[in-house]
């Protein structure tokens, strides 16, 4: 038992800071030299580690470095869009085999499942393998995914992969486990690994591009919900606090948090402040530009009221923007909101924005996708792992509907 304990810490150890030295590794993992080599000379036998050159120094010999054996296992990742589908293979130690971008037919009726397969096996072969290779994939996709069915709802900008059981199908088709994950959790995940929220518990994401979405993680596992709606907050009905009138007359229940903070609602709110724009991003950078801030502090308004609603739930360490229009507005926008925030909220919950460069969904995705392989393959297990069963529907309660609602 304690052999394998510290087995699976220096496998942890080198998937975690890539290839060490013996001596690196005692310190990594609090074993004696000698433990140590036995250990390395163990895992090598076992396939599981084996030498990855040396690293040279100033004095002395160079002292030889060792790392995971990547070919242990395969995965790929997919960021899913209505505009295009961004692919990425990986070997189990996180190395980058072959990309892919390419735009796949989404309307409905469309052969979904066959073009996203052969996709797949276009990237696949790019790599050198084939499909059996691939432990597994992971897709991220903009919109609510229930894990009792296998239903995508809230997505109506992909209708055609609206209305099956998704995961299933392509498991079935393509010979590999595919599990789908809302886009935002994913990016979320990246967060928690490489970004601002690596040393949080808690913390909660609020997406704002051309839709809205959000990510609530709580102990460093993202809140999916019972059906897989957690963080699902474009329906949530807000006060609208802006001064300007946009031409909405406000319902009683309050306002969709989406009509007020998505890309169109942000452009209407400009043009109310005399600022014209294509979308809500280019309207925050042209008020920056302009110092409008009566604008800015409008907007920063909406956002907060329906952040507010997050933090007296869930008393977050960080609130992170993250999306196009959030990162048109930087840490400026950002301390903004934090400042009306702090005006409706007990909590003092700073507020920032995501860190993660590139294609966060996407790089969530390989995440989510390695750390499932790594449990499989050595029994590394990590936090905010997606769901890998599907659990049983509780007696009695019908799976809710899917919501023509348009989510991130």
């Amino acid at each position: 038992m304690l052999r394998e304990i510290n087995d699976r810490a220096a496998v942890e150890a080198l998937l975690r800071e890539g290839a060490l030295t013996r001596s690196e590794l005692e310190l990594a993992i609090g074993l004696s030299k000698p433990a140590t080599a036995q250990l390395l000379t163990r895992l090598e036998q076992e396939n599981v580690v084996g030498k990855a050159g040396v690293r040279g120094g100033s004095r002395g010999p160079r002292a030889q470095l060792w790392q995971v054996n990547g070919s242990l296992a395969y995965v790929a990742a997919v960021d899913l869009t209505p505009h295009e589908a961004d692919f990425v293979v990986a070997d189990v130690a996180g190395s980058v085999l072959a990309e892919h971008r390419v735009p796949l037919p989404v309307h409905a009726g469309a052969d979904v499942v066959g073009t996203f397969g052969a996709a797949l096996e276009r990237v696949t072969l790019a790599a050198g393998l084939t499909m059996s290779d691939l432990r597994n994939v992971v897709i991220g996709a903009q919109g609510a995914f229930d894990p009792r069915t296998g239903l995508l709802s809230s997505a109506p900008h992909i209708p055609g992969w609206l209305g099956f059981d998704v995961p299933g199908r392509l498991s079935a088709e393509l010979g590999v486990d595919v599990t789908l994950e809302n886009d935002v959790n994913l990016v979320a995940i990246e967060e928690m690994t490489a970004g601002r929220a690596a040393g949080l518990d808690d913390f909660v994401m609020v997406w704002l591009s051309e839709g809205v979405g959000g990510a609530v993680v709580v102990g460093r596992r993202l809140l999916r919900g019972a059906t897989g709606g957690g963080g699902e907050i474009d329906w949530m009905r807000v006060p609208d606090p802006a001064s300007k009138y946009t031409g909405e007359q406000p319902p009683r229940a309050g306002t969709r948090f989406g009509d007020l903070v998505a890309s169109p609602a942000i452009v209407r709110l400009a043009a109310a402040h005399g600022i014209i724009a294509d979308t809500g991003w280019d309207a925050v950078s042209l008020a920056q530009q302009q110092n409008s801030a009566e604008f800015l502090d409008d907007l920063a308004r909406r956002v907060a009221g329906g952040v507010a609603g997050l933090v007296a739930v869930v008393d977050p360490e960080l609130v992170l923007l993250c999306g196009d229009t959030s990162r048109a507005g930087g840490e400026s926008f950002a301390q903004l909101v934090a400042a009306r925030l702090h005006e409706i909220s007990v909590p003092r919950t700073p507020v920032g924005v995501a860190s993660v460069q590139g294609n966060a969904v996407r790089a969530g995705a390989l995440q989510s996708a390695l750390a499932t392989a790594r449990e499989d393959v050595f029994g590394v297990t990590t936090r905010a792992l997606p769901n890998k069963r599907r659990p049983d529907p509780v007696p009695g309660f019908p799976s809710v509907p899917q919501s023509p609602a348009q989510s991130d």
